[in-house]
């Protein structure tokens, strides 16, 4: 019986969504410390975005050397947080905070976590969270012999923050990843400032093609930085988008999100690929634009014929009723050109000369 309540609610209000944002700007908060803000990484990452035709709103609220505690007690942050509504709001620790064993990060992060997670919950119920998973030091943490090389660093701060993602449900940025797969690939690139440890533009390049791929599910490559090598700045973009793609629901960022594909097969059959990832929906429904509708999360509708369709997807949970729709259109397959008829040569005789 809910089901069907459930059902007719979004069929009734179909008028009165207010959450319909196909066209809007997608509002995205950057917390973190000097790894988000050194080189400006969010303003690269806007840049990249609107280069590529996105529509976003891009801010950072950082403090250098913040930890989670730290950021607990900053109430710019907080007014930050609730100063409008987010799509995207992006979490950076401390760059060794989450290196350290689960048993530390069980008390000394996650009561800090979890403080700044209600206030996000509180002003932003239907935010997409994301864990800004950084990169170990060039040489390593030399003081704590766990993490004393760059390997065994960034070993530690994937698992810290993997383990964040499977307590909280957080999808993953997998910018340290990334980080090691071009230190790998050509050492020669300069990821780090003489620290060895904050990022160069490079590095903050490799960030934000990171996010940008995270969020938008495309490569931002042939964007140009200036003050960064054209062809090294290619590769991070290319390398950034690979990884990122190959490895998108290992790092659960397909979660509250939903792609459709469409195409045309060589037997003539219109197809239309749906897929809705929203695990705490209490209802999703397709709505195809020619009459008919699916209550599946991955529905595959065939259409009778060739046109123009608006394909719907209404969501029920825990942010309240909305729908996305996306234009799509089919073209009917080219009739081959019947042959001319052709027209006999006349073939005149010659004259005979007398």
């Amino acid at each position: 019986m809910k089901v069907k309540i459930i059902i007719l609610s979004l069929l009734l209000s179909f008028n009165s969504f207010s959450q319909h944002i196909t066209n809007d700007s997608l509002n995205i908060l950057f917390l973190g410390n000097s790894y988000t803000h050194m080189n400006n990484m969010p303003a690269i990452f806007e840049y990249l975005a609107k280069s590529k035709g996105k529509l976003v709103h891009v801010e950072k609220n950082t403090q250098s050397g913040a930890s989670f505690k730290v950021h607990t007690g900053r109430l710019d942050m907080f007014e930050t947080i609730k100063s409008r509504k987010w799509d995207y709001i992006v979490l950076q620790g401390f760059s060794r905070e989450l290196s350290l064993p689960k048993e530390y990060i069980d008390t000394a992060t996650l009561p800090y976590f979890n403080q700044i997670l209600d206030s996000i919950h509180l002003y932003n119920p239907c935010v997409n969270l994301l864990l800004y998973n950084t990169w170990g030091y060039k040489n390593g943490y030399r003081h704590r012999e766990e993490v004393d090389t760059y390997d065994k660093m960034q070993d530690s701060i994937i698992e810290g923050y993997k383990y964040l993602s499977s307590l909280y449900n957080i999808p993953i940025v997998p910018v340290g990843m990334v980080w090691r797969k071009v230190r790998i690939t050509h050492p020669e690139y300069e990821l780090y400032k003489e620290d060895n440890e904050h990022p160069t533009k490079l590095g903050s390049l490799l960030s934000a093609s990171t996010f940008y791929s995270s969020i938008f599910r495309e490569s931002p490559e042939g964007v140009k930085i200036s003050k960064v090598d054209a062809n090294q700045a290619l590769f991070v973009e290319k390398e950034a988008t690979k990884l990122v793609l190959s490895n998108y629901d290992y790092y659960n960022l397909s979660w509250n999100r939903s792609t459709l594909k469409h195409y045309r097969t060589s037997e003539i059959k219109y197809i239309a690929e749906c897929r809705a990832n929203y695990p705490e929906a209490n209802c999703i429904m397709w709505e195809f634009g020619d009459g008919n509708f699916s209550f599946s999360n991955n529905p595959v509708h065939t259409y009778k014929k060739a046109g123009k369709y608006t394909v719907k997807l209404y969501i029920d949970d825990t942010c309240g009723e909305r729908y996305y729709e996306k234009k799509i259109v089919f073209v009917k397959p080219s009739k081959p050109k019947k042959p001319s008829k052709s027209k006999p040569i006349m073939v005149t005789k010659e004259k005979k000369k007398i």
